[in-house]
């Protein structure tokens, strides 16, 4: 099993579906650290040998990309200061509901969480 990052990567995957698993790398993102690492796209996990692995690393640490911890605390703070200064999408942020202008009469389950009935006033 390799780790990267504090991140587990599944083994019989490709590795560019793999990286994806590490927060804040995506697909596009996954094939330029495999190009930087000189390393062929279509590989899986478990067949990478201990100098791919160390070059992956150091391809990983060399990008400006914010990953996993640091990624995750970056947003976090950012919507813990847009709450503080009780901006409309903090207050959107507080009351769990769709902060980017989204109808909420109807859809917004996912958010708002299942429906609740309220009984019928006659």
């Amino acid at each position: 099993m390799v780790r990267f990052i504090g991140v587990d990567l599944p083994k019989n995957k490709r590795i560019t579906y793999a990286l994806t698993y590490i927060h804040g790398i995506g697909f596009t993102s996954a094939k330029k650290i495999l190009k930087l690492a000189n390393i062929d796209s279509d590989i899986r996990i478990d067949d990478l040998t201990t100098q791919q692995t160390i070059a992956l690393r150091e391809a990983l640490e060399m990008t400006d990309l914010k990953l996993e911890g640091d990624l995750r605390r970056f947003n976090g703070l950012n919507i813990k200061r847009l709450s503080e200064i009780n901006c409309y999408r903090g207050k959107r942020h507080r009351a769990n509901l769709p902060v980017r202008g989204q109808r909420t009469r109807t859809n917004a389950r996912s958010r708002r969480g299942s429906k609740k009935t309220v009984t019928g006033k006659k």
